[in-house]
Parts: C-alpha cells; sequence; structure tokens
C-alpha cells in the first residue's frame, strides 16, 4: 500500500571545492544542508554535482542525499537520488528513494520525492511504501 506525506522544508545550498576548470560548461559542486518539516520530520544532507552551459536557463545537476528522521512517526533514514534538468527554463526533476537505503523502522521503503516550489516557498509530497513486516 502506498502512503502520502507532505509538508515544507528548508534547504541550504553552499559551493564545495571542484577540480573542473574548463571552458564551455563549467561543473560545480555543492553541499545540501535540508530541514523537513510536516509528516517527515528530518534533516537532510548531501551532495551536489552541477553542470551551467552557456545557454540561460539550462543545466543539469545530480544530487545524493540522506534523509534522518521520523516519517509517519516511523524513524530511521534513507538515501534520495536526484536527477535534474533544466532546458530554456522548463524543469524536469526526479528524485527517487535509493533501493534497501532505508534503515531503522524505514527500512524496506521505496518512494519517490516531489519537490514543489510556489511564492519562494519550499514544500514536498512523498509517495512510498514500507514492507508490512516493517508497520
Amino acid at each position: 500500500m502506498t502512503a502520502r506525506a507532505t509538508g515544507t522544508f528548508e534547504v541550504k545550498l553552499a559551493p564545495l571545492p571542484t577540480s573542473d576548470s574548463s571552458e564551455g560548461s563549467p561543473l560545480g559542486r555543492m553541499s545540501i544542508d535540508k530541514q523537513i518539516h510536516g509528516d517527515l520530520e528530518a534533516t537532510g544532507k548531501g551532495e551536489m554535482l552541477t553542470a551551467a552551459t552557456s545557454v540561460k536557463g539550462s543545466g543539469a545537476y545530480v544530487a545524493i542525499e540522506r534523509v534522518t528522521g521520523s516519517l509517519h512517526g516511523r524513524s530511521g533514514s534513507f538515501v534520495l537520488q536526484h536527477i535534474g534538468t533544466m532546458t530554456h527554463g522548463v524543469p524536469q526533476l526526479s528524485i527517487t528513494v535509493v533501493p534497501d537505503s532505508g534503515t531503522g523502522q524505514l527500512t524496506g521503503i521505496t518512494g519517490k520525492f516531489l519537490v514543489i516550489i510556489a511564492e519562494g516557498k519550499h514544500s514536498y509530497e512523498v509517495d512510498y511504501s514500507i514492507p508490512e513486516s516493517n508497520n
């Protein structure tokens, strides 16, 4: 059975050192520090790799983020895989729970994390499943 969790989050991104010095599409690296509120009360820590382009509004990123806290009262952690592209200002984003990354009461979790940005505020929807043996 799939459940849905909703809420808000704040995220801080900070530049990290990178060894890329090429011209054209520079590569970047950022740390992720997220505070998540609502049905998921947690912190997210991770790293992001980015690629800019010479076309304004186009680029890409990938990231891995460990989320630790409580999801609908179940404590543990899981890892999210981010894959995002922006084409002339149009975003396409996929954030998926890494298979078998759940710990504690979140062991076996599967799902998708949807980011919603409206009026400068971040919110989320997580559609997830946890095996019956963990309920």
